[in-house]
């Protein structure tokens, strides 16, 4: 990290696509700092959109044109937000790094597609901007994903406790930090669905002004559909050895209805959000456990913090801490940051990474055969 003192701006949108999180951050000494923060709200209309695009077979490329650019200005329109809430200018900004949408990600095919033209934003904002940061990594034989681990090393790796971060977004993912003083490689990789799946399925049994399932109160009232949890873990995802990496194509209800349309028992919708809560939670612990198990010599040692959206659901947390009784299940609040901000603030370190020309992924976790720069510059001049 610099040891000047340099602000960055980091954007984020999951794969809920239920808003923009935007990030100051400021970058000194080897260490970061969370200057300010905005959610900006995703138009209904363009989340319409989006959800839209993200579903194959349709008029993809007309799709395409008319969103690229109000996601831009979406892009923009959150940058200008956040900076509104600080002393802070366009010119003390050294860049923005921007995830984009994510509208497709086959790595089987070497190909990702994160979309929010990075020109516009550069344009509209005035601040040089960095984006399309998984392309190079899979041009190298990367999955592209999940980038955060390089991120959760610099700044959460202990120099004597071994820790797992798994971020919870709409997709959910492990990066195993071994002890300093282990010396030992990190590992990273995609663990299956977080809340991609939970949210669409309560949006599409609730007339709701909300998209999520707020607390996993509506989960609360079901139970378990232990023949459908036992299915859905048999998914293959499962059984691949890492470097792997995932997302809608793969989790979602078209696939999750295939299974419903076989079950030999009655169950309500809210039995299914409760099932599908306990996949998540099933499907993350069983990651860490083997993780844990697998790098400590046998024995589960370590802490477990979560971070992104899921960190949110007192039901998702419960089941976790269940499912890990030896292991203490935390949020990244106890490390310092919080859980909501850590994905935005590690694309302004994948900004800061490419703008001094360092390395922003780990070959380990991607399958990537070097470390590589990430992104692409795009001036606002």
């Amino acid at each position: 990290m610099p040891n000047k003192r340099e602000l960055y701006i980091g954007l984020m949108s999951g794969t809920s696509i239920d808003g923009i999180d935007a990030a100051l951050v400021a970058f000194e000494h080897g260490k970061c700092q969370l200057i300010a923060q905005h959610l900006q709200a995703m138009p209904a209309k363009l989340t319409a959109q989006l959800h839209q695009l993200c579903r194959p077979n349709g008029n993809e490329i007309s799709t395409l044109a008319t969103i690229e650019q109000p996601l831009a200005e979406t892009f923009a329109l959150a940058c200008d937000q956040l900076l509104a809430k600080t002393q802070y200018t366009a010119k003390d900004i050294t860049a923005i790094g921007s995830h984009g949408q994510t509208v497709r990600h086959h790595p089987e095919h070497g190909f990702t597609l994160q979309i929010g033209d990075a020109n516009i934003l550069a344009a509209l904002t005035n601040i040089d901007t960095v984006a399309d940061f998984r392309r190079k990594d899979m041009a190298l034989g990367g999955q592209g994903a999940p980038l955060v681990p390089a991120f959760h090393q610099a700044v959460f790796q202990h120099q004597s406790i071994n820790r797992a971060i798994v971020n919870i977004g709409g997709l959910a993912n492990i990066t195993y930090l071994p002890s300093l003083q282990q010396n030992k490689s990190i590992i990273g990789y995609d663990t299956g669905p977080g809340n991609t799946l939970l949210d669409a399925w309560f949006t599409a049994k609730n007339n709701s002004l909300k998209s999520y399932d707020e607390d996993g109160q509506w989960a609360k009232s079901g139970v378990v559909i232990e023949s459908l949890l036992t299915s859905l873990l048999k998914h293959e995802f499962f059984a691949l050895i890492p470097p792997k990496s995932t997302g809608r194509e793969l989790f979602n209800l078209a696939w999750l209805q295939g299974y419903l349309d076989i079950l030999a028992v009655p169950y309500s919708n809210a039995d299914v959000q409760r099932t599908l809560t306990r996949f998540t939670a099933v499907s993350v612990a069983n990651e860490v456990n083997k993780l844990m198990l697998s790098n400590n010599d046998g024995d589960i040692n370590g802490e477990v913090y979560i971070c992104g959206g899921g960190a949110a659901n007192p039901l998702l947390m419960a089941d976790l801490a269940q499912l890990l009784p030896v292991t203490p299940v935390m949020t990244t609040t106890e490390i310092g940051i919080d859980p909501d901000w850590v994905e935005a603030i590690a694309f302004a370190w994948l900004a800061k990474q490419h703008i001094h020309k360092q390395p922003g992924n780990l070959p380990a976790v991607t399958g990537a055969s070097r470390l590589a720069i990430l992104g692409a510059f795009y001036p606002a001049g």
